[in-house]
């Protein structure tokens, strides 16, 4: 039992990580990047990545933290890593936190970016007092979403990075409290 609970442990840590990692990235660097470009590029570079992030590798790291933060909850109840419960009932509060984010803000925005009208042709020349040229066809499919979007990737970024933390110390508690059950015998 004590073998299960760690591997879940380590398994759904890794997955929230991995969740950590990517939200993060984006907020720090894809998203402040991509600000830079003009409107259609900024439209169609986010349509591309919205596509090409939707495959396995992706849910499988996105969804089975769930699953295995269940079992890591019901498993800590049961079993000898009772110490790492709270931690681990945290994390799974704000895995699922982020995780509601993801569908509830960030996927439909993305879906609502892929059937807005982008324009066609090159990006419109920048308008004097804009430097971006942000005044092309696509302005009003990426002032519908670059706010709203990059808002609520940061909260899910925070909230994916909070859990990754919480089952981090879960795993350093179920850990000593391991250590502590074979050093008496």
């Amino acid at each position: 039992m004590r073998a299960l609970q760690t591997a879940t442990l380590l398994v759904a840590t890794l997955g929230a990580g991995l969740m950590a990692g990517l939200f993060t990235a984006f907020a720090y660097a894809v998203m402040p990047g991509l600000g830079r470009c003009d409107d259609r590029t900024f439209v169609q570079a986010m349509r591309n990545i919205n596509r090409a992030i939707v495959n396995g590798w992706f849910l499988l790291a996105f969804l089975l933290p769930m699953p295995l933060l269940v079992l890591a909850t019901v498993l800590a109840r049961n079993g000898p890593g009772r110490v790492a419960l709270p931690w681990i009932l945290a994390a799974l509060v704000l895995y699922l936190a982020g995780f509601l984010v993801t569908g509830g803000v960030n996927v439909p925005l993305n879906n609502a970016l892929d059937k807005a009208p982008a324009g066609e042709g090159p990006a419109a020349p920048a308008a004097p007092g804009d430097p971006g040229g942000r005044s092309g066809g696509s302005r009003a499919a990426r002032e519908g979403f670059e706010g709203r979007w990059v808002t609520w990737n940061l909260v899910r970024a925070l909230a994916h990075t909070a859990a990754f933390g919480a089952l981090g110390w879960a795993l350093f508690l179920h850990g000593t409290a391991g250590a502590a059950g074979t050093a008496g015998t």
